[in-house]
Order: C-alpha cells, then structure tokens, then sequence
C-alpha cells in the first residue's frame, strides 16, 4: 500500500519561510521522481517543483529561486523549503509520484499553506 504522508504546512507572514516534508512508503523511493502540487480553491492543481531520482530539479515559474525541492532517499522524504513566501503561495500543498513500476500516479493528502500578514 502506497502512503505519501506530507507535514509542515501553516500560517506565516508575507516573506516568511516554511518546510514541506513527505514521507513516502510503499514504492522504492530511490527509483521514482516526486513532486509537489499546490491547488487553490476554484482553481487547476499545478505543478510546483519536481525533482527526479538523479536529483535534478524543475520549477514553475512562479516559485523559481524562491522555492527548492530536495530528497533524502535514505528517509523516503522529499522536501519543499519555501523561502519568500507570498500571499499568492496560499494553497493546499500535494506530494505526488507517479510509481516507475506500476505506472500508478499517487497523491498525498495535503497540507495547508497561509501566507497572511
């Protein structure tokens, strides 16, 4: 059974910071890439950051050296330090792999992130 379990989420002032965690189980960590979602009432679910099982990073525009997506495959966690924080970053924040052997796409339960003064 696949579990992506994400933590870190709050409320914090416009320029703060916050730290996403997602612990995954289930799959073989290493192997996959992951990524971090974010959704907002009323809007499409976009894509964040990615980072793949070599390490290599990519981000949406909006979030590009502010943001930084980093894996500890010893723990089965990836990361999303959020730096800069906006109150356009408010949203409700996904982990999410697409398993490299069953090809299943799979989604954490979300965390929220405030950002409001």
């Amino acid at each position: 059974q696949v579990q992506l379990v994400e933590s870190g989420g709050g409320l914090v002032q416009p320029g703060g910071s916050l730290r996403l965690s997602c612990a995954a189980s289930g799959i073989i960590f290493s192997i996959n890439g992951m990524n971090w979602y974010r959704q907002d009432p009323g809007k499409k679910r976009e894509l964040v950051a990615g980072i793949t099982n070599g390490g290599s990073t990519n981000y949406a525009d909006s979030v590009k050296g502010r943001f930084t997506i980093s894996r500890d495959n010893a723990k089965n966690t990836v990361y999303l330090q959020m730096n800069s924080l906006k109150v356009e970053d408010t949203a409700v924040y996904y982990c999410n792999v697409m398993d490299i052997i069953t090809r299943k796409d799979y989604w954490g339960q979300g965390t929220q992130v405030t950002v409001s003064s």
